[in-house]
C-alpha cells in the first residue's frame, strides 16, 4: 500500500463520471445527511484536513471477479438510495474506493446532484414532501453558525433567491468554470462587482468565496490517499474490516452485509437484500424495516446458536448456510409481514419490528409461507399469533436488545410443531422480565392508552380480535373528536366548565375508540354518533349486532350529553373483556424473579 500524490475533486468528480471510480460491493450505502455535507464543504474551503483515502486498484483483466457499483448522484429518500450496478468496459483498470465513500459521494452529489428527504408532515406518498434540493454557496454573507465560516446550504431553486444581502451560487457550476477568468467573468456578469449595487465588503468577498471554491475544485490536491493494489478478495476485506470496525463509520450491520456480499456464491447479497426491504415496506400500508431486521432474521432463521451482530458469526460457512436458505428465509419472512399487515398493522402501529422474527421462524419451522395468510388450517394460529403480537407490542418485550427472546421462542416452536405455542410462551416467561402476562393494574394502564399513540392499535386488536380483516379498518372515536372542545360543547348543551374537563379528558381514550371498517369511516366523519348508528343500522337487530361487537351495553345511553355514562359504562366493559382475554384474576400481583441466565 502506496500513499499516492493528492489530486484535485475536478478530477475525483471526472473519473467518477467516467466510471474510473466505482464502489465494491462491500461498501455500504450513503447515509450522510445534508448538514454533513455543507459542514464537509466549509472544511474544504478553510483548507482543514477531510482525512486520508483509501483507493483499491483492480486490474481491468480482475473486474469481472467483482461486483462494483456508480456512485449515487441522485440521492432521494423514498425513490432513490441504492446504488447502481456498474456497467464496466473491462478495457482499463478501475479504483474502487474503500474508505472515504460518504466524504466522495457527498462531493459528487453536491456538485453533479441533488438531495431530495422527505419534510414533516407530509405523507410519504406525497412528491410535495420530497423537494429536490441542491447546494447553494452565498457570496454575500458569511455563516451564521459559529462553528462554520462559509455559508453552503441545500435549498430549492425557488428557495435560492438573491437579494441586496444574498447571493446563491450554485456549487455545482463551478466545475464549468475553465480558469480564473472564468470566475471574473461570471462575477461581472451578474453584477457582483458592481459598487453601486452591493459594499465594497460584499464585492471583495463575493471575489474571494467564488475564488476559493475555484482553488479548492480545480486546483489544490484535496484528495490525498493511500493505493491497495492487491488483488486478493481476502486482504482487501480484511483492511476494510480493519478500518470501518474500530469506530462509528460504519454500523455492525453495514459491516456483516458487506461481509456477507464478498462472500455469496450464487447470489449478490447487497442486491437482493436491498430489494428485499424495499418489497416487504411495501406492503400494506407501509413499513420501516432495514437491512438490520433482514439480517437479524437470517440468523435466527437458520438456527445458529449465536445471533448477535458480530463478525464471527458472518464466517464463511454461516455465510453459505443464509445464502442457501434465502429463498426459504425471504419467502417466510414476507409472509409474516402480510400477516401483520392483513391485521391492520402498519409502519405506525408496528412498535417494534424484530417482533416479526418470531413469527418468520414459526412460519419457516413448520413450512407455511404463504398458507399462513389464508387457509383455514392455519385460523387458530392467526389467532394465537395475533395475541402473541399485540402482548409484546404493548409489553415492551422487543424493546432495548432482544437477542436472547429468539434461542428461547425457537426451542418452544421446535418442541411444539404444527401449532403456535402461545400458551407455552406466556408459561415460560410467567414471573420473568420479558413477561408477557398482565395484572389488574396493566389492564387499567392500557385503558388510559389515548387515541395516536402508537400502542393504541395493539390494545384495539385485543379488544376486536374477531373482527374479518378481509377488511381495511381504521382507528375512530366513537363520539367524534371534533366535539370535544369548550366552544362545540356549549353548542351542544354542555354548559359546565367541570364538566366539560371532564368530557376533554376522557374522549381520546381506548373507551371512545373503536376499529370501523374505513369505508364506514369516511361516512361517519362528524355525525353525531347516535344519529349515524340508526342511519347506518336502520333495524334493531342489526343495531343490536353492532353494539355487541363494539363491546357498547344495549341499555347504554347513545347521547351525546350522557358521554361520562358511556364513557364510565363501556370502559368497565373493555376491562372486564381484556382481563378474560389475558386471563388476569381481579386483585392478582405479578411477581417478577431476577433472571439469571
Amino acid at each position: 500500500m502506496a500513499y499516492e500524490a493528492p489530486i484535485t475533486i475536478k478530477k475525483a468528480i471526472d473519473n467518477i463520471r467516467k466510471k474510473h471510480y466505482v464502489l465494491p460491493s462491500i461498501q455500504r450505502e450513503f447515509v450522510w445527511d445534508t448538514m454533513q455535507i455543507e459542514r464537509l464543504f466549509d472544511s474544504l474551503m478553510r483548507d482543514y484536513p477531510i482525512s486520508t483515502f483509501l483507493f483499491w486498484k483492480v486490474d481491468k483483466n480482475k473486474i469481472k471477479d467483482f461486483q462494483f457499483y456508480e456512485f449515487l448522484k441522485n440521492y432521494h429518500e423514498r425513490n432513490s438510495t441504492h446504488n447502481t450496478k456498474a456497467d464496466l468496459s473491462q478495457e482499463e483498470d478501475v479504483i474502487a474506493v474503500l474508505d472515504g465513500q460518504q466524504r466522495m459521494t457527498s462531493m459528487y452529489i453536491a456538485l453533479t446532484g441533488s438531495h431530495a428527504k422527505k419534510m414533516p408532515y407530509y405523507s410519504w406518498n406525497s412528491d410535495k414532501a420530497f423537494p429536490k434540493k441542491y447546494l447553494f454557496l452565498n457570496l454575500l454573507k458569511k455563516a451564521d453558525d459559529i462553528e462554520l465560516e462559509y455559508e453552503f446550504r441545500f435549498l430549492t431553486k425557488d428557495e435560492a433567491v438573491n437579494d441586496e444581502i444574498n447571493f446563491w451560487f450554485e456549487a455545482g457550476k463551478v466545475l464549468d468554470f475553465t480558469d480564473l477568468s472564468k470566475v471574473m467573468e461570471f462575477l461581472m456578469l451578474n453584477g457582483l462587482m458592481d459598487t453601486s449595487k452591493y459594499t465594497q465588503v460584499q464585492a471583495s468577498l463575493a471575489l474571494n468565496t467564488l475564488n476559493q471554491l475555484f482553488n479548492v475544485i480545480h486546483q489544490k490536491g484535496s484528495i490525498s490517499y493511500f493505493l491497495e493494489e492487491s488483488e486478493e478478495l481476502d486482504k482487501v476485506l480484511q483492511i476494510f474490516i480493519r478500518i470501518n470496525s474500530g469506530g462509528t463509520k460504519l454500523s455492525y450491520s453495514d459491516l456483516l452485509l458487506s461481509i456477507a456480499t464478498a462472500q455469496w456464491k450464487e447470489k449478490d447479497a447487497r442486491e437482493v437484500i436491498h430489494e428485499f426491504v424495499d418489497e416487504i415496506n411495501q406492503i400494506g400500508d407501509g413499513f420501516d424495516f432495514n437491512k438490520d431486521f433482514v439480517l437479524k432474521s437470517c440468523l435466527v432463521l437458520a438456527d445458529f446458536s449465536d445471533i448477535k451482530f458480530k463478525v464471527d458469526n458472518f464466517t464463511k460457512a454461516n455465510m453459505a448456510t443464509i445464502e442457501k436458505n434465502w429463498d426459504d428465509t425471504a419467502s417466510a419472512i414476507k409472509a409474516a409481514v402480510g400477516l401483520i399487515s392483513k391485521y391492520g398493522f402498519n409502519r405506525d402501529s408496528l412498535t417494534a419490528s424484530t417482533a416479526i422474527i418470531p413469527i418468520a421462524y414459526f412460519i419457516f419451522k413448520n413450512k407455511l409461507d404463504a398458507k399462513i395468510l389464508h387457509h383455514s388450517s392455519c385460523e387458530n394460529d392467526r389467532k394465537l399469533i395475533m395475541e402473541w403480537l399485540s402482548r409484546v407490542l404493548l409489553r415492551g418485550t422487543f424493546g432495548g436488545t432482544p437477542d436472547a427472546i429468539y434461542p428461547v421462542i425457537r426451542t418452544l416452536i421446535t418442541e411444539n410443531p404444527g401449532r403456535f405455542p402461545l400458551p407455552e410462551i406466556i408459561a415460560h416467561y410467567r414471573g420473568k422480565r420479558k413477561s408477557i402476562s398482565f395484572s389488574e393494574d396493566d389492564i387499567e394502564s392500557l385503558l388510559d392508552i389515548q387515541y395516536g399513540q402508537k400502542r393504541a392499535y395493539s390494545a384495539l386488536t385485543l379488544v376486536y380480535s374477531s373482527l374479518n380483516y378481509s377488511f381495511k379498518y381504521h382507528q375512530d372515536h366513537i363520539h367524534p373528536k371534533s366535539f370535544f372542545n369548550k366552544r362545540k360543547l356549549g353548542t351542544l348543551g354542555i354548559e359546565d366548565d367541570k364538566v366539560k374537563d371532564e368530557f376533554i379528558s376522557k374522549y381520546n381514550s381506548l373507551a371512545n375508540l373503536q376499529l370501523l371498517e374505513a369505508t364506514e369511516n369516511i361516512e361517519k366523519k362528524d355525525k353525531q354518533f347516535k344519529d349515524w348508528l340508526n342511519e347506518k343500522y336502520q333495524n334493531d337487530f342489526d343495531k343490536m349486532n353492532y353494539l355487541s361487537l363494539n363491546h357498547i351495553a344495549n341499555d347504554t345511553s347513545l347521547e351525546f350529553t350522557d358521554f361520562i355514562h358511556f364513557y364510565d359504562t363501556r370502559r368497565a366493559t373493555l376491562k372486564s373483556k381484556l382481563m378474560q382475554l389475558l386471563n388476569v384474576k381481579a386483585g392478582e400481583v405479578l411477581t417478577i424473579e431476577l433472571e439469571t441466565e
